[in-house]
């Protein structure tokens, strides 16, 4: 598999995860669901790109949220 179809299944992975259980931490998000830092960060800078989430900084921690729908 090549790493760009890795970073890509990760993302997709990581919107679910959010999806079901809200705002959670890069860290959380990194142990529930076994990812590398490479694959994890690769990854949320996916969906951030993709303006599918939002990232705020809280204390030390990154939390990561999916980007509530606006529909026209």
């Amino acid at each position: 598999m090549m790493i760009t179809e890795k970073i890509g299944e990760a993302a997709g992975q990581i919107w679910h995860e959010l999806e079901e259980n809200g705002e959670l931490s890069i860290a959380k998000i990194r142990t529930r669901l076994g990812f590398d830092v490479f694959t994890a960060q690769a990854a949320i800078g996916w969906l951030a790109r993709e303006d599918k989430i939002e990232i705020k900084k809280t204390g030390n921690s990154l939390k990561a949220s999916l980007k509530e729908a606006t529909y026209a």
